[in-house]
């Protein structure tokens, strides 16, 4: 069975009211999709849980992919199917159990502590509080988990006292307790550190692959996706999608042709953000010492 379908599925935003042209008249955005088909597999060829990376320049429909996939947003014509369910019909529980959801610049209100938040996570998912390690099977998942994404410190902390790429660890976290069939994540991985970057990606493949579990993961760094995802959507303005490996996705035709620029310019635009990120990264915990 495939993971995602899309059947002759339209999806365009409404207007937002006061967002006019220089001549005064409304703005009507253009379709996301325009009645488009497409069925991405459940998992790797031989069967096993994968991570997805979806690549692509802004604008090109990756968070609106995973939010139709997801049934957090609702096409105006067509459908999609998750794992065989019109998963936007589905009560809010079942669609929780079908579908997690990482979005882009979270906030939270709660100053519950992050310990009890897990725990309340964990329990209150598919996993019911009770689940091996993938990686050490004698342990159980919340514990390695807290590891995994160097979660220690921050345990007896408020969700708001945290800084933004401890949010992030926390939130990836959350995404696997609740032990959802899929999980799609919007650029999780923002203002974490390179070297947790990798740790998470490599953690979340080897997750997939022992849970059989469906995960979705949008991100800018284009090396992350060649070095961890079994497979790429890579997005194109003009909505049409290609999917394959990284190998098969990421030539540079094809990445030239996505994002409207040589490769050789993608590569030191990489690197620039990557060096903006850790800057930004620096500042937040700078501000966080000195308070």
């Amino acid at each position: 069975m495939d993971c995602i379908e899309f059947e002759d599925l339209s999806f365009t935003y409404p207007p937002v009211e006061g967002d006019v042209d220089s001549e005064g008249k409304q703005i009507v955005p253009a379709p996301v999709f325009d009645h488009f088909t497409g069925a991405i597999p459940s998992g790797t060829d031989n069967g096993a849980g994968a991570l997805t990376s979806l690549i692509g320049p802004n604008g090109s429909g990756k968070s609106t992919f995973m939010l139709l996939a997801s049934g957090r947003l609702v096409p105006q014509t067509g459908r999609c199917l998750l794992f065989g369910q019109d998963v936007a019909r589905l009560g809010e529980e079942r669609k929780n159990l079908l579908a997690s959801v990482i979005y882009q610049n979270m906030e939270f209100e709660s100053d519950e502590s992050v310990d009890k938040l897990l725990a309340y996570v964990y329990s209150a998912g598919n996993l019911k509080g009770k689940a091996a390690g993938v990686r050490d099977s004698s342990r159980d998942l919340l514990a390695e988990l807290v590891d995994v994404f160097e979660l220690e410190k921050v345990l007896p902390h408020g969700l708001r006292k945290l800084s933004k790429g401890e949010i992030q660890r926390v939130l990836l976290a959350f995404s696997l307790l609740y032990g959802s069939a899929s999980v799609f994540m919007d650029e999780p991985l923002f203002a974490m550190e390179e070297a947790q970057k990798d740790r998470a990606l490599a953690y979340l493949r080897e997750y997939a692959a022992s849970t059989g579990t469906a995960l979705f993961v949008s991100m800018h760094e284009l090396d992350l996706s060649r070095r961890h995802a079994d497979k790429v959507l890579l997005f194109h303005p003009d909505r049409t999608i290609d999917y394959g490996t990284a190998d098969e996705v990421m030539t540079d035709e094809g990445l030239e042709k996505a994002y409207g620029v040589p490769v050789s310019m993608l590569k030191k635009q990489e690197d620039m953000t990557r060096e903006e990120l850790k800057t930004a990264a620096d500042a937040i915990l700078k501000v966080q010492a000195n308070a």
